[in-house]
């Protein structure tokens, strides 16, 4: 079975699409082997400018979380630096 590069390219493109837009839904995204796509929410706070020092408010805001699976976890542990 022959497949054409733009139709690899448009399943890998969908593909992505589905790992980004599912976190953002509420959805938590799992490739086994891999690991876990998702959002959590990080409170607010208050922070200061490092620029002018100045205090600022930090409200409530979403953070992209990835949490390795084990597989990869026992690929990465064996890596020597």
């Amino acid at each position: 079975m022959k497949v054409s590069k733009k139709n690899i390219h448009r399943v890998v493109d969908l593909f992505f699409e589905q790992i980004k837009a599912g976190p953002a839904r509420r959805r938590v995204i799992e490739l086994r082997g891999l690991g876990t796509f998702e959002i959590r929410t990080r409170r607010g706070r208050r922070a200061r400018n490092p620029k002018t020092g100045d205090a600022v408010i930090v409200r409530d805001h979403g953070v992209a979380h990835f949490r390795p699976g084990r597989e990869l976890k026992q690929k990465v542990w064996s890596l020597r630096g």
